[in-house]
């Protein structure tokens, strides 16, 4: 795809770049990247002449200055990233926004949902608007795809932000130790890094390291907390042996536990990148009310929540939220993508869970059915008694919903805000809220 960006590079004007160099033209710049650095080379031999730049130079050539945070992590990335994108702007900053839910410049969504991490030359046209409209800070969740392909090369990052690291995306990394050296690799620079203490698959250069937890004492650690009906921690702030601490309380409209700990990861950031005062950056946080799609509560009283959890360590953490109460799910998994996590998730779903709706989840070009017996492959036997198989994703929360007790929440995992389901190459408009909705309203 061409970006029109009006550029001078070796005393030639282009109005243009692009990485495809089947759509050049004397008007164009061509810039190579890892990604189609094969298809840059056959094209010299043919056109040596062509004029080409490397992506490392984007940065100079752009004259690219902004505060870039990323933050990576198998989940709580959306939810910590929008979370420091509503801190800073509360605090009077001007901020941009670019991840799963699309690209944001001081709350006007000027890009539609797309990948978490867009290709690189894509990523450095939203950089050059976002400087252009007088942003500071540029917000950005970095996937595992996007290191691995190195579709971040060349950025200056000011903070990179570690939430967790389990499983993922196996059928791209093929096994977990590379899924999990990739994502480290993230954190292996001595620029600042905010890293969660509590996860034990996190590998960090300690320079200019700080962290956050839970279960560990750290540089930002909870004194005490609640999770019941919403959060509330009182926080001990210490960056330094010898410094003398600040404390304040958090209380946030959100709910469950792995949210704490995106709050935590979101509130250092924002101390540490704008050395702004904790209380001030915790009297804040109220404002921010969460991602639609992430722990959103659709109905109460059944308590209805929809959740875009897709991994075992996401459930677990979702069902974390809610120990000691009665919980029901419906699941599914996706098609043509990581079948290792499939059995996982059915073992989790049904040691938490008093009933379990298994159904599709984006099948693609997989038959449902084939998907939803890898997951029963997790399932021990005294179990199957109370697993439902629905591949019929609306049948399957209706029928969760018909028969859902006052005193029962039903979890409905996988898909959060999506608002299609994916069937062959065919996107069929759907969304869980909007059954779940139309359900309660009949």
């Amino acid at each position: 795809m061409k970006h029109f960006y009006p550029i001078a590079h070796n005393a030639q004007n282009f109005t243009h770049l692009s990485e495809d160099t089947r759509e050049l033209d004397t008007s164009t710049l061509l810039v190579q990247t890892p990604s189609n650095a094969p298809f840059v080379q056959a094209h010299l031999a043919k056109e040596p002449k062509t004029p080409t730049i490397h992506a490392l130079e984007l940065y100079k050539l752009l004259n690219l200055n902004l505060k870039i945070v990323g933050i990576t992590g198998t989940n709580g990335k959306t939810t910590t990233a929008s979370c420091i994108y509503s801190l800073l702007l509360d605090l009077g900053h001007s901020c941009a926004l670019l991840g799963t839910r699309g690209f944001f410049i001081n709350d006007k969504r000027l890009k539609e949902k797309g990948l978490t991490t867009p290709t690189l030359l894509e990523l450095y046209m939203d950089l050059a608007k976002a400087q252009a409209e007088g942003v500071d800070y540029f917000i950005m969740e970095v996937s595992s795809h996007a290191i691995a392909q190195e579709r971040i090369l060349g950025l200056e990052f000011m903070a990179r932000v570690h939430t967790n690291i389990t499983s993922d995306h196996l059928d791209y990394h093929h096994d977990l130790e590379t899924y999990r050296a990739v994502k480290n690799s993230f954190f292996q620079g001595e620029g600042l890094k905010i890293i969660n203490r509590d996860d034990p698959f996190v590998r960090f250069n300690p320079t200019n390291a700080y962290g956050y937890g839970l279960e560990h004492k750290s540089h930002l650690s909870t004194d005490a907390y609640s999770l019941h009906p919403s959060l509330s921690a009182h926080l001990s702030f210490k960056p330094t042996p010898k410094a003398p601490p600040e404390h304040c309380l958090l209380h946030s409209p959100l709910i469950g536990r792995h949210n704490l700990y995106n709050l935590l990861g979101a509130v250092l950031c924002v101390r540490l990148i704008t050395d702004k005062p904790l209380e001030d950056i915790c009297a804040c946080v109220p404002n921010f009310l969460g991602v639609k799609g992430r722990l959103e509560v659709v109905h109460t009283s059944p308590l209805v929540v929809v959740d875009f959890a897709h991994t075992a360590d996401g459930f677990t953490q979702i069902f974390s939220s809610f120990n000691g109460q009665k919980v029901k799910v419906v699941f599914g998994a996706g098609g043509n993508r990581d079948k290792s996590k499939r059995p996982l998730m059915g073992q989790v779903a049904v040691t938490h869970a008093l009933k379990t709706y298994i159904t599709s989840d984006n099948p693609r070009h997989e038959d449902p059915l084939d998907i939803i017996k890898d997951i029963l492959e997790g399932i021990p036997e005294n179990k199957r008694p109370s697993v439902v198989i629905e591949a019929n994703r609306q049948k399957a929360i209706e029928l969760a919903l018909s028969e859902l007790k006052e005193d029962e929440i039903l979890l409905i995992l996988g898909k959060g805000d999506e608002n299609t389901q994916i069937i062959g190459d065919a996107l069929h408009p759907f969304k869980d809220c909007q059954v779940v909705r139309a359900f309660y309203k009949d």
